[in-house]
């Protein structure tokens, strides 16, 4: 099943970021450091061109660090490209950040001229968190929930020569891999209305029986490895008592409390993506896309033969 939560607002900040990104002195693109390539936005990516960019992995306390040392690295490759880690309680990199944008635009600090410095990612990523740190107080409201800011803001940081521009967090039209799909709804990035919970427990259970499966044999005190994601469910479900009449595994409930745990970070650090794993996605990607393409142009050629026929058997050949 294809996951995807694009509301009006969100059109609507698509529309308004385009249209400042050329004003823009330095972007800063929070991702979650759990799915860093699937919380990357490729409208951003496609629009900054050559702008300094700031990648910050975002909740890296609850990411595996070994994985998340490799996406830096693959990150970096891009020269315009920084990276930062910050975790749930951002107010210790509020220092780093801003001494980084003035690593970045030398030229402004010299001449001593204000810099305006985009603050963008996808819903519930803590973009108002970094930003009440960096302003050292409260400006943006904050929340668990997906789609707290609605509109553009500007914060000006007294004494740094910066001007922030808070974004409200967007997702994209169309998320072309169904896996990042599934990895957005699972961290929270999407709504819980646009979503299943026993179809992401199963979708992160099957990764982590593939992955790491001693991460779940010792949370939930399996003696053995269950061979799916149903088996696991059933099993963690009969642990937490999430049983019906009969003894039954109620698997919605057992679903939901797997995925908040997994999302508060009780699992341990976890992440549901590297850099090879992606490469190998965007090649199935793309094949999927050209045989889309190729579909589409077969039945455009088959509608045309149609109407012709239609035009033949009317006099109008």
């Amino acid at each position: 099943m294809a996951i995807h939560w694009y509301p009006g607002h969100m059109h609507k900040a698509n529309k308004d970021m385009t249209e400042v990104l050329a004003n823009v002195d330095i972007v800063i693109e929070l991702l979650d450091a759990r799915i860093p390539y699937s919380s990357q936005n490729p409208n951003i990516a496609r629009l900054r061109a050559n702008k300094p960019c700031i990648k910050i992995l975002s909740k890296s306390d609850l990411a595996d660090p070994a994985i998340t040392k490799l996406w830096q690295a693959h990150f970096e490759q891009d020269q315009d490209v920084q990276t930062l880690l910050t975790t749930l309680n951002q107010s210790d990199k509020a220092q780093k950040v801003t001494s980084l944008c003035h690593k970045l635009m030398p030229g402004k600090v010299k001449s001593n001229l204000q810099m305006l410095v985009m603050v963008a990612g996808i819903p519930n990523v803590g973009k108002s968190t970094l930003i009440n740190a960096l302003a050292s107080r409260k400006v943006t409201k904050t929340g668990d929930e997906p789609a707290i800011t609605k509109g553009q803001q500007r914060i000006k940081l007294e004494d740094k020569n910066i001007t922030l521009l808070d974004t409200p967090g967007i997702l994209w039209p169309k998320i072309h891999n169904v896996n990042s799909g599934y990895r957005l709804a699972a961290t929270g990035a999407i709504k819980e209305t646009a979503t299943d919970a026993l179809d992401l427990a199963m979708y992160v259970a099957d990764y982590l029986l593939k992955h790491n499966p001693q991460v779940l044999l010792k949370r939930y005190g399996l003696k053995s490895t269950p061979e799916t994601e149903v088996e696991f469910l059933e099993m963690m479900g009969a642990k937490r008592g999430c049983l019906r009449s009969g003894g039954r595994v109620e698997l919605d409930q057992a679903s939901s409390i797997f995925i908040k745990e997994f999302r508060a970070g009780i699992l341990g650090g976890i992440s549901l993506e590297t850099p090879d794993m992606i490469a190998l996605e965007e090649i199935e990607v793309k094949r999927l896309q050209e045989e889309k393409a190729e579909r589409d142009k077969l039945r455009k050629v088959r509608g045309k033969a149609r109407l012709k026929q239609v035009d033949n058997r009317h006099g109008k050949g």
